[in-house]
């Protein structure tokens, strides 16, 4: 039976699409985040940026791999049903930790997030993979936008840099398309704090700005299944992970990607 926060047309839909929704995810751990994301802008890690463009308004926050520091988003990751929801999702018998992901989307940003696969930025690869993607106030206008399918296409898309919107680096990727022009089924959702949009690392997923007059505060976990292998990219990926010391093929180390669920614990 999969979790209670699931159905097997939920499964079915995550495994077609690459998208689904899953309400209350992390219903419980609406404030515990919002702490978690106060903290992280509080006090930035080294990979912490402003998006922002010459002309654009307001403010865009984005910052990763703050987990192991910050007790908030320690308690999720441990506590939260993310891992095992994961798991039914991936069809995996025990989910890792890959990073998390904080977005924060002030009022009147107009920025938006670019339309991208995250496969392409990470040094993994495998049919296994999931974000999390969780608004932590209402969204509707600035929600994810995710291109149902898209996990399937044969070649990936260009990885760019979001402000520059030069290529993060060379490879054989496809253009990045522009999904309402090239008549892409688009999928989005109207969310409440807690809620969480899952994807998988191949899906092409962006979002608009926020337009509104109210703070758009989103967390997001990144996990892994079974078949998640290490591999090379043609140039340092995002996030990098220095001195990670594994080679092509292996599977993620534990001590730094930790297993949050396994089927036989």
């Amino acid at each position: 039976m999969p979790h209670p926060l699931l159905t097997a047309d939920d499964i079915d839909t995550y495994r077609r699409d690459g998208v689904v929704l899953v309400r209350g995810l992390f219903a419980d751990y609406v404030e515990t985040l919002r702490d978690g994301v106060a903290q992280n802008m509080a006090d930035p890690g080294p990979y912490a940026s402003e998006n922002k463009r010459a002309g654009e308004t307001g403010r865009f926050f984005d910052d990763y791999c703050n987990w192991t520091r910050i007790p908030a988003f320690q308690k999720v990751v441990a506590d939260s049903p993310a891992g095992a929801v994961a798991a039914d999702l991936m069809g995996a018998s025990r989910v890792q930790m890959f990073h998390d992901h904080v977005l924060v989307k002030e009022p009147g940003t107009s920025m938006a997030t670019p339309w991208h696969q995250d496969s392409p930025y990470y040094f993994v690869a495998g049919q296994q993979t999931v974000s999390f993607w969780s608004p932590l106030d209402p969204v509707r206008e600035a929600t994810l936008r995710c291109v149902a399918g898209s996990h399937r296409w044969e070649k990936e898309v260009l990885p760019t840099r979001w402000v520059s919107e030069e290529a993060f680096f060379a490879g054989d990727y496809m253009p990045v398309p522009d999904p309402e022009a090239e008549g892409m089924r688009i999928v989005e959702y109207a969310m409440e704090p807690g809620d969480a949009v899952a994807f998988d690392f191949r899906t092409l997923h962006g979002a608009r700005g926020n337009t509104s007059n109210a703070r758009r505060r989103a967390f997001s976990l990144r996990l892994v299944g079974d078949d998640a292998r290490y591999v090379e990219r043609p140039g340092p990926t995002s996030p990098p992970f220095p001195g990670h010391g594994m080679q092509a093929g292996e599977p993620l180390r534990e001590d730094w990607f930790p297993v949050v669920y396994s089927r036989e614990a």
